[in-house]
């Protein structure tokens, strides 16, 4: 038992010693105002480099990750058929897809399945 304890000690002191190494290492100190800048061979840019990003986007790939991430939660209730209970196996079933199926009702409300506008 004391071994253990001590291993355990051990392992935690040289993790938080590599974890302070790592951080007072990474430290940048100097903030360099042409390094911050966008590199464009050599010379000052133009326009601004940053690209405005597309809310659209975002919410349709926040949408498909989610719709995602539901499907492979559907995928094991196949599985599981054989081994549980009928009424309860549809009945939860029936609670998660109808639980999908107003998420999705709701984003078509919301107009968020549009792609034309």
């Amino acid at each position: 038992m004391f071994s253990i304890i001590l291993i355990a000690l051990i392992i935690m002191t040289i993790s938080f010693i590599v974890m302070i190494l790592a951080s007072i290492l990474s430290k940048k100190t100097l903030v360099d105002r042409e390094k911050s800048s966008p590199f464009e061979c050599g010379f000052d840019p133009k326009s601004s480099s940053r690209l405005p990003f597309s809310l659209r986007f975002f919410l349709i790939t926040i949408i498909f990750l989610i719709f995602d991430v539901e499907i492979a939660l559907i995928l094991p209730m196949i599985i599981i058929f054989k081994l549980s209970n009928l009424l309860i196996w549809s009945t939860t079933s029936i609670i998660f897809i109808l639980i999908l199926l107003m998420g999705l009702y709701h984003e078509w409300n919301q107009g968020m399945l549009n792609w034309s506008s």
